[in-house]
């Protein structure tokens, strides 16, 4: 009896199995990760950070038993900030300016985390708010996820929503944040012993309003108003689920080896008037509080509870989520990567010397449609240590003028209006004005407020960044208008606008879908 083909054929064998046995060893004793988002909550909208009226206890816990960096920044609104998060790189580079179709449509072109985590064995899982394109090649499935749940509607269904589990539609019975949460620990559950990436991304505290009463009684009690009452019960609301998540982790055995991550997407909306942190700017202003946030890590055992206040964002998580789960970024993807991994601060005993000269660079964008030259910086700022160089001010562009658009915002600003959105008499100071095409500095360390504009004071300062500015725009425009940037029509912008405030409710599975991006 021959046997001379044996060998090839053992060979051919093993070499069918080695993708098996290597993604088994890439996943052995990797932690587990759970990125919570919170969708409109501020910096200040929580006990830690000084709030008068909320209390938090769960997030807290979170806080303490975390390394906090809090000197972190995201974009000045929704779509933008996930994009960066996906990416690792600034979003008008991934192609995202805006929260309307197309604009918000992340390059099809790019490699997003859970891509990548995918390649070293991780199970990777959404649940709640994508806001990057809900059907087709740019739904979560389609961008690295292999399992998914949401509620069709979006925002604005807040009460026993239909949802749907992996293409499976279902009826479900009570608060929406509750019901993500456990759609998180559905997920968790049924990832075995593999690995895995849970990002799970809230609507609360967006508006439209609501939240279960037991949470809005205090602070009606407490003599807010409802508007202000009911934005606090979301947030505490979230953070009832935080405890419930927790609790849950500790029960299954899992809490030692999860690495949780908790942020906000950007800065305050309905709670500005009620408390800010000191920082002047709501969601959608260039100002301070337009853009920073909280950015808690915690791996028990692993990492020391410590605050660093390092310049640090938003495109840092992609590289330190890699990094941590011995991801081998292609060399194509790690050219176009902004962000630097986290890991020698997570790591650190204490304070570090981290890329002290990097500068952040942000817009507010939500420009008309195809008007992106003309609002190179209307709304555009630049940070460097303690420094934020901006503009706060309206483009000049007379086509501008016909549309609904952030710089319609700041034109009422100038003609004296102290009422617009999230400030109710406030609009003068957390929408100011600055002259188009003067910078104003300010130290956001020592003036969160931004009262002192330091311009005058240190022209070199101003001189330096700026020019930064300009060579960043350079670099980045014709990559941003390549991806679809500036694509759609300012027309269909407002109406789109226009149909999100009246929408009633899904009418198909399709605008269902649809609705996972809002």
């Amino acid at each position: 009896m021959k046997i001379t083909h044996f060998y090839p054929l053992v060979s051919i064998c093993f070499a069918s199995l080695l993708p098996t046995f290597l993604h088994a060893e890439s996943s052995a004793e990797k932690p587990n990760i759970i990125f919570i988002l919170t969708d409109d909550q501020g910096y200040g909208d929580l006990e830690r950070h000084g709030h008068p009226y909320l209390k938090t206890p769960n997030i807290n816990r979170l806080h303490d038993e975390s390394v906090r960096f809090d000197n972190f920044y995201v974009s000045p609104s929704c779509s933008p900030t996930r994009a960066a998060l996906m990416t690792g790189m600034h979003e008008f580079r991934a192609g995202v300016t805006h929260t309307l179709i197309p604009r918000e449509h992340m390059s099809l072109d790019l490699v997003t985390l859970p891509e990548l985590l995918k390649t070293v064995g991780y199970h990777t899982g959404f649940i709640g708010k994508w806001h990057l394109g809900g059907q087709g090649a740019h739904g979560p499935t389609r961008r690295g996820f292999d399992w998914m749940a949401t509620n069709p509607g979006g925002p604005r269904i807040h009460f026993d929503p239909d949802m749907v589990r992996n293409g499976k539609r279902f009826k479900a019975k009570g608060f929406r944040e509750d019901l993500f949460f456990d759609e998180a620990m559905t997920f968790i559950e049924e990832s075995g012993d593999q690995p895995f990436f849970c990002y799970l991304a809230t609507y609360s505290p967006h508006t439209p309003l609501a939240a279960p009463d037991k949470f809005i009684a205090p602070f009606r009690e407490a003599g807010l108003n409802d508007t202000h009452a009911t934005y606090l019960a979301m947030i505490e609301n979230v953070d009832y689920n935080v405890g419930r998540l927790l609790t849950f982790l500790e029960e299954k055995q899992l809490d030692k080896n999860t690495i949780i991550l908790f942020m906000n997407d950007n800065g305050v909306t309905e709670g500005l008037d009620v408390y800010n942190a000191g920082m002047r700017g709501s969601k959608a202003t260039i100002w301070e509080g337009g853009s920073r946030a909280m950015s808690f890590w915690r791996w028990p055992e692993h990492w020391k509870p410590q605050t660093h206040n390092n310049l640090s964002a938003h495109i840092d998580v992609l590289p330190t989520l890699c990094e941590i789960a011995g991801v081998q970024i292609p060399a194509e993807t790690q050219s176009e990567l902004q962000g630097f991994s986290l890991i020698p601060l997570l790591e650190a005993d204490a304070a570090q010397d981290w890329h002290e000269g990097r500068l952040l660079y942000h817009h507010v964008a939500r420009w008309p449609s195809g008007l992106a030259a003309s609002h190179k910086y209307a709304m555009a700022g630049v940070r460097k240590g303690n420094y934020l160089l901006l503009q706060s001010a309206p483009c000049d562009d007379p086509d501008c003028l016909l549309t609904q658009s952030g710089c319609a915002r700041l034109r009422q600003i100038n003609k004296g209006a102290k009422t617009t959105t999230y400030a109710y008499g406030t609009a003068q100071f957390h929408w100011a004005t600055t002259p188009l095409g003067t910078w104003a500095l300010f130290d956001v360390k020592a003036d969160p407020a931004c009262k002192a504009d330091l311009a005058k004071t240190h022209p070199e300062i101003v001189s330096e960044m700026a020019a930064k500015y300009e060579q960043w725009w350079d670099e980045t425009y014709p990559v941003m208008i390549a991806r679809g940037g500036d694509k759609g029509d300012p027309d269909a912008d407002l109406k789109a606008s226009a149909k999100a405030r009246e929408w009633k409710g899904p009418t198909s599975d399709v605008e269902a879908e649809k609705n996972t991006s809002e």
